[in-house]
């Protein structure tokens, strides 16, 4: 039971920090790995799942977000979402590489979905992102990368 807990607590935590709230999944992949108790390929997908998930509900909230940006309501300002599709045609789909990254991963995510990257293309270029950061991390921590 401890053991689920703390994959449940690890995949939740990846999944939230994909999204704009701020986590630190990495924190909690590194304790989980530190302690010797797991594997680390386990605990590295369980990560990159919850990361990837995370990550895909960015890109579907941006598939929607167009038809409320004019209700009062609406979080985000006019120019903000125009910003964030400018820079995204300037550096198209390629951008996805930087979405493990801290504060401006999680608008990426949310931008492509609003120009409609096509739902693979996302995937496969983002996921490839988290992936790498959370297999370098595993690598720093357990010594795969001393040389």
């Amino acid at each position: 039971m401890i053991a689920f807990s703390a994959l449940a607590g690890l995949f939740l935590t990846a999944f939230l920090a994909a999204t704009i709230l701020p986590m630190q999944s990495e924190a909690v992949l590194v304790g989980l790995l530190l302690t010797g108790d797991y594997p680390a390929a386990g605990l590295l997908t369980v990560a990159s799942c919850g990361n990837i998930l995370g990550a895909a509900c960015n890109w579907w909230l941006g598939r929607g977000i167009e038809r409320f940006r004019h209700r009062s309501w609406f979080p985000v300002r006019e120019q903000h979402l125009l910003r964030a599709r400018q820079w995204y045609r300037r550096y198209g789909r390629w951008s996805l590489l930087l979405s493990w990254m801290p504060v401006i991963g999680d608008p990426l995510t949310v931008a492509a979905g609003i120009m409609r990257e096509p739902l693979p293309v996302f995937l496969l270029i983002a996921g490839s992102a988290k992936i790498a950061r959370y297999l370098v991390l595993t690598g720093m921590t357990l010594g795969w990368l001393s040389s």
